[in-house]
């Protein structure tokens, strides 16, 4: 893997912002992903990790991984190795077939040094709770799966997810959750690094809702043509909203990105 941007002085020394290409380890991929500081006590940075071919697909055949590499796996790890909890959509963890984050040995004493727990938790947004609470992802996660939901959902389904042994959050008074009460519970619950792997339709309305922090987006060099969906779904915004480049990585033709709010 090679750093394309930012440019430094510094050529030769690996981990440094060398333009050479070698082998990054999981401490080098770890310290590029860094979070930032926190900008206020319980302030929470909502980061998005995505995949998309050249033509701008971020699926084939319904799944991400068929886009994906063995370097975007690694940086899929870690970023979820820094998080404090994984947000995604209902349909995507029935599409992608979730299951609980698992605790790696490799970042076990940084995330003990953050003061997180073994593994990040896995939150689901969901407005009519159709989902199998007999996954693992809800009956034996390291850490208590969330499901993020509105104050109208069906109440028999609320009430299987939490026998299931799921924590249900209430973040909207509807039906379904509104994306800036679903950043503020998680904060609330002390989950201030967040990571969401969409899919497109929860990242459009984390994109229109103001919401959405940073976005790691990996450009696959495959055409897939078809009628995929893209990163971010749902109705446009008013005004694009404008995001600057942080960093830009590549391996084997693969780019990978990180944009933050401008």
């Amino acid at each position: 893997m090679r750093r394309l941007f930012p440019v430094t002085h510094l050529t030769d020394e690996p981990g440094s912002g060398s333009a050479e290409d070698h082998e990054w380890s999981l401490a080098e991929l770890a310290a590029a992903y860094a979070y930032p500081e926190p900008g206020g006590a319980g302030a929470a940075w909502l980061r998005a990790n995505m995949v998309a071919s050249l033509d701008g697909a971020a699926q084939h055949d319904g799944r991400s991984q068929p886009i994906s590499s063995a370097a975007d796996m690694r940086i899929f790890g870690t970023l979820r190795a820094l998080s404090d909890v994984v947000v995604v959509g209902a349909e995507t963890v029935r599409r992608e077939g979730y299951r609980p984050a698992r605790a790696r040995a490799e970042f076990a004493e940084a995330r003990r040094s953050a003061g997180q727990g073994p593994a990040p938790a896995i939150a689901v947004v969901s407005a009519g709770l159709e989902l199998d609470f007999t996954l693992p992802l809800f009956t034996s996660p390291l850490v208590p799966t969330l499901v993020l939901t509105g104050a109208a959902a069906p109440r028999e389904r609320i009430a299987a997810a939490e026998r299931a042994g799921a924590r249900v959050v209430i973040a909207g008074d509807g039906v379904g959750a509104e994306p800036g009460r679903a950043v503020a519970a998680l904060a609330g619950l002390g989950h201030t690094r967040l990571l969401t792997e969409g899919g497109p339709r929860l990242l459009g309305q984390f994109v229109a809702a103001g919401v959405l922090d940073e976005l790691c987006l990996t450009v696959s060099p495959m055409l897939t043509a078809g009628d995929a969906q893209r990163v971010a779904g749902g109705p446009s915004v008013a005004v694009p909203q404008r995001f600057a480049l942080v960093s830009l990585l590549e391996e084997e033709g693969f780019l990978f990105s990180r944009y933050r709010r401008d």
